[in-house]
């Protein structure tokens, strides 16, 4: 047996709140500071209490828990590893929390932004870290992921738009290693969004709002489908998306790709003013064809390595041996041509 002065220590209930387990915020640095900056006052008092900063966490509901109620908030961590779900007493308080949530995450991104082009020194012409490429836009949203039995699912994803890039992250890249490992790169200049509601009416209330991309690699045609919690979310990305490709193609100008026509070793190169130019693929080839968006009369390609062009002239269709899925260049061909035509006005 032994005295003990305070036992206090040992019968306390344990804290069911400032116990939760909450990962993934801005690191405590000059230029990503999760404290001062971050919206988030610093409390003082009872010690059953968790603040959690809202800077790049994700809101969502009827994600990762099904809600029959419409009653659940879920609030997701930045590195993705956390998940509070909070249940309201009914669906006008759900629906009230939520939107307070993401519009206040919403107003942090610009900070945020900020932040993260100082970090990678695009902002001030130096820009190495990251290709010396702006970032234009990161938001969470939800990709539908396919799960074996041909079951899918939506998890959270985070994605980024660049001056050239399409940026796909599992949590919020806060240094400059982890920018340099997106789970997924792909180039503006070859992709294309699927706008939203594609073979469909507009989405009714309560529906699911989503949109697509598709680009063209080397293996094929790659699809994205997303999903966003808010019609403004989906106007945004719509107008980041088409307005990026386009901007994308403005800033590229030209690709070129070896090929073979007729046997013998060419260049294809297509630019963005210009048009097609085809010329032998030697020190000073000479030019074989040079011709303008106008006189492009049918393009097309057989998924596997070949490009067809027919520009209407005496040679006739030109059949271009790619050595490789044609599909990136079809697909740089087509923002190409959409951001030409968007920018005479022709498509509001």
């Amino acid at each position: 047996v032994k005295f003990m002065r305070e036992v206090t220590p040992y019968i306390k209930k344990p804290s069911l709140v400032s116990d939760l387990p909450w990962e993934g915020a801005a690191p405590q640095s000059p230029s990503l500071s999760g404290s001062e900056d971050s919206g988030s006052p610093q409390h003082q008092g009872p010690r059953d209490r968790k603040v959690i900063p809202l800077k790049m966490c994700f809101a969502a509901r009827n994600l990762s828990m099904p809600d029959l109620e419409n009653r659940l908030i879920e609030l997701h961590s930045p590195d993705s590893r956390n998940t509070l779900i909070l249940r309201c007493k009914d669906t006008a308080t759900a629906h009230s929390w939520f939107t307070a949530l993401h519009a206040n995450i919403t107003a942090l991104l610009p900070q945020v932004l900020a932040e993260l082009n100082a970090m990678l020194g695009t902002g001030g012409g130096g820009g190495a870290a990251a290709g010396g490429r702006e970032v234009k836009h990161i938001a969470w949203l939800a990709e539908q992921a396919r799960l074996d039995g041909g079951r899918q699912q939506w998890r959270p994803v985070l994605m980024a738009v660049t001056e050239k890039d399409l940026l796909l992250y599992d949590g919020m890249p806060w240094t400059r290693d982890a920018w340099a490992s997106p789970c997924h790169s792909y180039p503006l200049v070859a992709t294309r969004l699927v706008p939203p509601g594609s073979g469909r009416r507009s989405p009714a209330l309560g529906s699911e709002l989503t949109f697509a991309t598709r680009t063209g690699s080397r293996q094929g045609v790659e699809m994205h489908v997303f999903r966003v919690e808010t019609h403004r979310d989906l106007s945004s990305w719509t107008r980041v998306l088409v307005q990026g490709c386009h901007a994308a193609a403005e800033l590229i100008k030209e690709v070129s790709v070896g090929c073979t026509l007729g046997g013998q070793e060419v260049q294809l190169s297509i630019h963005y003013e210009g048009g097609f130019t085809i010329c032998r693929e030697e020190p000073g080839g000479s030019v074989l064809f040079r011709y303008p968006y106008e006189r492009l009369k049918m393009s097309a390609d057989d998924g596997i390595r070949t490009l067809y062009l027919d520009f209407g002239g005496p040679e006739g269709e030109l059949a271009l041996d790619l050595h490789s899925c044609p599909k990136p260049i079809v697909f740089v061909l087509h923002t190409f041509l959409s951001a030409k035509v968007t920018r005479m006005g022709l498509l509001a």
